[in-house]
């Protein structure tokens, strides 16, 4: 029961915290169930993880082709109003107060979470896929942190070396080269960005959990949507650019997939342990990585393997501890 519950309090952070993986899933969004049939090598929650990933990936791929002809200002911009439109068709339809109790917080989310989600989708279009997303992946080892200093969640000596970990493997994947040389270094403003998405991303997630205490969860993702909204246009309108046909389907290909990813992410945490769960949601990097070569040629190299390597298993390192030391506690 208490995996259970851990597995539904993960669900609902992440459909109010779209910036950490994609978009919102409305609570009522449950796809069908997948056929009976003979055993899968897969079971339907991690099939549904699978599928979220590949999803994620597709949405990361259509933001970066996107960014060739339009600024990622634009791409939040769309992607915020779609968001406001369907979470405040929830609350009116649901007759739930938008505004919730705890403004001045939630406030704090929204801006904070249009900050993570601008930041990731720049990087996503200056920097190659796969890098930008193992940086992206950097923000449970942020939220721990933040969590530690902010909200008193302690931090052992082991847990510390982690996220010293965490921080090599995204020295790893930036290169600089003061440490490399040559010109193999991205920029060090992109990576810079990339790190303020993951920041933002690891706050979010952080002010998520406490106001989950007192906020409905799609009032949370109200407020997320409307700062969105409120920052995002000024923002981009000097450098605004109408989209062609293809601009549009793109923005429309952006919106669908998110939403389906995070519909399947839902699913997925509801089915299986956080832990493993989490490690699948890891394959997003493996398919973002392949979309990179094919679709831009793209290679990464061993020293971007590498750093991914030592994100995530600092990450699943790092969310073991917490889940073993409560059990005993029972």
């Amino acid at each position: 029961m208490e995996e259970q519950s851990n597995s539904a309090r993960q669900a609902a952070a992440l459909i109010a915290t779209p910036e950490l993986q994609g978009e919102i899933a409305p609570a009522e969004a449950v796809p069908p169930a997948l056929p009976p049939g003979r055993p899968a090598l897969l079971s339907i929650g991690m099939q549904y993880m699978v599928a979220s990933a590949l999803a994620f990936s597709v949405m990361s791929l259509m933001v970066r082709y996107a960014g060739r002809a339009l600024p990622s200002q634009e791409m939040v911009v769309a992607r915020a109003v779609f968001s406001l439109i369907v979470t405040g068709g929830y609350l009116w339809r649901h007759r739930i107060n938008p505004w919730g109790n705890n403004r001045k917080l939630l406030v704090a989310r929204g801006i904070i979470g249009y900050a993570g989600l601008a930041a990731f989708y720049y990087a996503l279009v200056h920097m190659p896929l796969a890098e930008a997303t193992v940086i992206q992946y950097t923000n449970p080892i942020i939220a721990a942190v933040l969590a530690a200093v902010f909200i008193g969640e302690g931090m052992r000596r082991r847990e510390i070396a982690l996220v010293v970990l965490s921080a090599l493997g995204v020295l790893l994947v930036a290169k600089p080269a003061f440490l490399f040389g040559g010109d193999t270094a991205i920029s060090p403003y992109v990576v810079g960005i990339g790190m303020i998405g993951a920041i933002g991303s690891g706050t979010a997630y952080v002010l998520v959990r406490k106001l989950s205490e007192t906020e409905h969860v799609m009032v949370i993702v109200f407020y997320f949507s409307l700062a969105s909204t409120i920052f995002a246009i000024p923002s981009a309108i000097p450098g605004a650019v109408w989209p062609s046909k293809t601009g549009w389907l793109l923005l429309l290909g952006i919106a669908i997939t998110t939403q389906a990813a995070q519909v399947f992410l839902t699913q997925g945490l509801s089915r299986e342990p956080a832990g493993k769960a989490t490690a699948v949601a890891y394959s997003q990097i493996i398919f973002a990585a392949l979309w990179g070569a094919l679709f831009f040629q793209e290679l990464p190299d061993w020293y971007t393997a590498a750093g991914a390597l030592l994100i995530v298993g600092s990450t699943l390192a790092l969310s073991r501890p917490a889940r073993a030391s409560t059990a005993p506690a029972r």
